[in-house]
């Protein structure tokens, strides 16, 4: 049995030993796009890649910048190697979120110069809060314990096939880059 990973464009990767060089785009675009949200326990398909497509836009219509609009296309840019594993699982293997906290790093140098500081952490933290809030409610009829937050991006789940979401994130990130 081999101890990697290969990528949609062939790469073999090796999850917990990744390299820059083995990080492509296309390959993020591509697994997030077939990637379901919420461990795949909700109403209906909704990617991870059409959820960062929405954070993306959200941080330019709050005009927080290229910047940080690219670093929001690619903050779930882990799952491509790891999955996206529910948070309370993720609370309880031990190494997961260093090895999930390192690989994004090492996304954010490849494709923004650095990591982020800790103000643009906040400022896409709260996007990904604000976006959860909605599929929660929207996706699994959760009620909240929270003030319904504005957001400024039209979020509509509605289902789109894989290549049109792998698609339209790739246009995204060529604008933001």
């Amino acid at each position: 049995m081999n101890n990697y990973i290969t990528t949609y464009t062939g790469v073999h990767v090796v999850p917990y030993d990744l390299k820059p060089e083995d990080i492509r785009i296309e390959d993020i675009a591509h697994a997030l796009s077939m990637l379901c949200r919420g461990n795949g326990h909700v109403k209906t398909f909704w990617s991870v890649g059409e959820h960062c497509i929405l954070a993306a836009k959200e941080a330019m219509l709050r005009g927080y910048g290229r910047r940080l609009a690219l670093a929001c296309l690619l903050h779930d840019a882990s799952e491509c190697y790891l999955s996206d594993v529910p948070s309370p699982f993720k609370a309880k293997l031990d190494g997961y979120r260093e090895t999930e906290n390192g690989i994004l790093s090492m996304v954010y140098e490849k494709f923004l110069g650095s990591d982020l500081t800790a103000e643009e952490f906040l400022l896409l933290d709260g996007i990904d809060k604000d976006l959860l809030y909605y599929d929660l409610s929207v996706l699994l009829g959760e009620k909240m314990d929270r003030e319904e937050p504005q957001m400024k991006v039209k979020i509509e789940y509605t289902q789109r096939p894989f290549q049109e979401v792998e698609t339209e994130y790739l246009e995204l990130f060529e604008k933001l880059k």
